[in-house]
């Protein structure tokens, strides 16, 4: 149930920035490269919203008796579940942390959506740069 609840959050939370990200650049006129800044940015801001979310949700499931836990360089703090969960989102996956028992199932979701999220935003800044190549250097 918790895992379900956070991947519809990211992907509720990705859907709206992308689409507030797209009325902007509908209704602000500005030059070209800073349209596609403001994608950049705002796009950045929104992967980081849902990995803190994510860390919001390991560190509620490590202190809970009935999810698993968090082993290795993991000191059950906020910090470290941001940590764990930004190797995770981004697929780096550094190692350093492990998760076991329902965790690991959470951090497969975590590391599928982030992919899914991460390719929707790659999807969304190309077609934006497209539009604004296809308009001219200075407009």
């Amino acid at each position: 149930m918790i895992n379900s609840l956070l991947v519809a959050v990211a992907v509720v939370i990705h859907h709206e920035a992308l689409n507030f990200l797209f009325w902007l650049g509908r209704h602000v006129n500005v030059r070209r490269n800073v349209g596609v800044l403001i994608g950049v940015f705002g796009a950045l801001v929104a992967h980081v919203i849902e990995i803190w979310m994510f860390a919001v949700g390991y560190l509620f499931m490590y202190h809970s008796p009935f999810f698993g836990t968090l082993e290795g360089n993991f000191d059950g703090s906020l910090m470290d579940s941001a940590y764990f969960s930004f190797t995770t989102y981004t697929s780096l996956g550094v190692g350093d942390i492990e998760p076991h028992g329902a965790l690991r199932f959470t951090a497969g979701l975590e590391a599928l959506t982030g992919l899914v999220l991460i390719t929707w935003t790659a999807s969304f800044l190309f077609l934006k740069m497209q539009r604004h190549w296809k308009r001219g250097p200075d407009q």
